[in-house]
């Protein structure tokens, strides 16, 4: 089984940045733009200023461990490995017999080298599970892009499967759940739950992306397992880039609106990631609480993502084996 996630710089610098940001943004999928046009744009403009500016949002969330992302991705597949030998064991078979690896779209440990441990541990068939909940073609098919691109030069080529989309699976929303209902028994509840996906182009959703729609539908999922009537959550998009008109609301501008509507303290949930990072803790953690409080908030809280929960991990097992 092969878990791909987005990626994560080396270091919180701006050289590792730069390299980064290179792969990311050069990928056609995740910017659809004239190519040889955007060449220009990222290597003269982008890269040098938002490489310094990324290593320093990243030196504010960096632990000494790593990159968070990169920690909870590997704690995650741990507890699978483990999660899965168990149920190899009961059924008669060796623990190792489904090997999980990690492999990252941009960055390291790459999808290939984690492709290639696959098959060193004598894979013949491998289950792919792009770690994004809601399917959009800038996360979830240019992972499906990179396994296809890597095994085009092997002789033998594994038998292999691709989990699209869960964004509807019960047990990733009971899970989401349990994380929030947790959350709300240590501190209470707020006087408003805003769920945040990070954000894509509104021309996707145009050109055939249900990235939209499944969000939407997470969220009502969730809003309903959690309780909550119409009037107390708000699903929003965070993350925009660019001067292009992004799916909307926009999480920071309904953050400020209702700290001036009057909600002293605000939830924030970030279903779409399943693994904190820099969207998560710096965007919203940091950056987006600052303008809460700017706008007359009292209290913004981030919840954590579902990281190495026991319900996700189980959870994450089903999805798999189903």
């Amino acid at each position: 089984m092969l878990f791909a996630q987005l990626g994560t710089p080396d270091a919180p610098t701006p050289a590792a940045l730069r390299r980064y940001l290179r792969q990311f943004l050069s990928d056609r999928r995740v910017v659809e733009r004239n190519r040889l046009l955007w060449w220009f744009i990222l290597r003269l403009l982008v890269l040098p200023r938002r490489s310094r500016r990324s290593a320093a949002l990243y030196q504010r969330i960096w632990t000494r461990d790593g990159s968070p992302l990169l920690v909870h991705s590997q704690r995650q597949r741990t507890l699978l490995r483990g999660y899965l030998g168990e149920r190899m064991k009961a059924a008669g078979l060796p623990a190792d017999f489904c090997p999980v690896e990690l492999g990252m779209r941009y960055g390291n440990p790459s999808i290939g080298s984690a492709l290639d441990a696959l098959r060193s541990a004598g894979a013949e068939r491998v289950l792919v599970v792009p770690l994004y909940p809601q399917y959009a073609a800038s996360t979830t098919a240019t992972a499906i892009d990179a396994v296809a691109a890597h095994v085009a030069g092997l002789r033998r080529v594994p038998g292999l499967r691709f989990v699209d989309a869960f964004h509807d699976d019960p047990g990733y929303i009971r899970a989401l759940a349990q994380i929030v209902n947790d959350y709300w028994m240590k501190h209470g509840r707020p006087d408003h739950f805003v769920l945040s996906f990070h954000g894509v182009p509104r021309r996707t959703l145009e050109l055939g992306d249900p990235y939209h729609c499944q969000c939407q539908s997470t969220g009502r999922r969730l809003a309903r397992e959690l309780g909550l009537a119409d009037a107390q959550w708000t699903l929003a998009f965070q993350s925009r880039f660019g001067r292009a008109q992004w799916l909307q609301p926009y999480t920071g501008e309904r953050l400020v609106q209702l700290a001036k509507d009057g909600a002293a303290r605000v939830d924030v949930l970030c279903p779409g990631f399943v693994a904190d990072c820099l969207e998560t803790l710096e965007e919203i953690g940091i950056t987006a609480r600052r303008a809460f409080l700017a706008a007359g908030g009292d209290e913004l809280y981030l919840v954590n993502c579902l990281n190495d929960s026991p319900e996700w991990i189980s959870a994450l097992a089903q999805i798999a084996r189903a």
